[in-house]
């Protein structure tokens, strides 16, 4: 009976899961897992779940009995050490060897680790897993001080709970405004008064040099002061999980390098998907895209491809972050250049960014904004020219746009 083996865990080894079965594939099933848990939403960590609103339940993505009836063999807590591409076989720590006709890696991402004096002391954390959320939780007493270095999606959605919760927050950013990888300058600028205005504290062009404590976070070093705090939240980006491929002697670059088939190069028995990997996008870019669509939609096609009905991979990549009562949903991607027109206006808390592009929407970023949201997904997907003054006209219905 032919095997296949998913190497990851997490949103896009279930679903290529579902996929596979779905397909009507009868053959063996393995999915490989680093942590103890069945496959879980990451999103609601830094908000429902840290928060107490949502139950460890609520997290995983399919019930147990889900994995049982697909005839999926679970192999958590049984991290893969080495992939043998000769004898299709892929090493599992105190597991043996596991062998296999075709391979998934949906191996993931990990933090960014913080590498300057103190990094070590307890009181420093960082927010990847359930382990993670669980051991910073007890620490969110009311006045705590919490200091969050990075002022990315993560750092200030954990920054937006822990205020609710009572606590004091200083957000350290490297950069010159937040968000700055990831949304347009209005926009960025929006949610940094957002902040500002629910009592963040925010240090913008000022990198965190030291933390100090004698046994325990005390204080950290920035712009050349001592700032005292009770815990730290280091959010400063993720490094994808290529080691298993390298080794292999796969191509990565940034990623696992895979073509529009989710197929890996010079192996038609590997595939790989979600954030781990890199791929060329729909208008030409390579790029490597961290977010619960590509991982979905990638497993999906891998797993078409595997059961030999390959399917070109050209979807449109959307993203989105809750702070506040604020939700920011974004589909496409920015290029340097791009034309922005605005919508609405922010001090409503109700506005759009779209970003275009020879006249055609390359990325929408929409605030509290759903019909511009959804209308702008599928204006990028359609690649409709479309004129910015009516685009920016909010008496013109988002529906009638084009």
């Amino acid at each position: 009976m032919e095997r296949i083996v998913i190497i990851g865990a997490g949103q896009a080894g279930a679903q290529a899961v579902a996929t596979l079965r779905a397909e009507g594939w009868d053959g063996s099933l393995a999915l490989v897992g680093d942590e103890p848990f069945a496959p879980y939403q990451r999103p609601p960590l830094s908000k429902a779940y840290l928060s107490g609103a949502m139950e460890r339940e609520r997290l995983f993505l399919k019930a147990r009995e889900f994995y049982r009836e697909a005839r999926c063999e679970l192999l958590l807590g049984h991290p893969a050490t080495a992939i043998d591409r000769i004898a299709k076989r892929v090493h599992l720590k105190d597991k043996g060897e596991l062998p296999y006709d075709k391979l998934l890696l949906a191996t993931g991402t990990r933090v960014r680790r913080c590498l300057i004096p103190g990094s070590e002391l307890p009181g420093i954390f960082y927010l990847r897993g359930i382990a993670d959320v669980d051991a910073m939780r007890p620490h969110f007493a009311t006045g705590a001080r919490l200091a969050v270095v990075g002022g990315g999606y993560i750092g200030l959605e954990v920054a937006a709970v822990a205020r609710k919760l009572g606590l004091e927050v200083t957000v350290f950013e490297a950069m010159d405004r937040v968000m700055a990888r990831a949304v347009s300058h209005p926009v960025s600028d929006f949610f940094a008064r957002i902040h500002q205005a629910g009592g963040v504290r925010l240090h913008l062009k000022m990198p965190v040099q030291a933390f100090e404590g004698k046994g325990r976070l005390e204080a950290l070093r920035a712009g050349g002061e001592r700032h005292e705090f009770d815990l730290t939240l280091i959010g400063i980006g993720v490094e994808p999980n290529v080691e298993l491929a390298k080794d292999a002697g796969l191509p990565c670059d940034d990623g696992i390098v895979v073509d529009d088939h989710c197929r890996c190069a010079g192996d038609l028995s590997v595939f790989a998907a979600g954030d781990c990997t890199q791929h060329t996008t729909r208008d030409g870019r390579s790029v490597r895209l961290e977010c619960v669509q590509n991982a979905i939609d990638q497993a999906k096609h891998a797993a078409f491809a595997m059961l030999g009905k390959p399917i070109s991979y050209r979807e449109v990549p959307w993203f989105w972050s809750d702070q506040y009562d604020l939700k920011l949903q974004i589909a496409g991607l920015a290029w340097p250049g791009d034309r922005l027109v605005m919508r609405g206006d922010p001090d409503s808390r109700k506005f759009a960014v779209f970003h275009l592009r020879n006249g055609v929407i390359g990325a929408v970023e929409a605030v509290n904004a759903a019909p511009e949201y959804l209308m702008g997904r599928k204006l990028i997907s359609d690649g409709t020219v479309v004129s910015p003054e009516r685009l920016a006209d909010t008496s013109v219905p988002m529906k009638n746009i084009a």
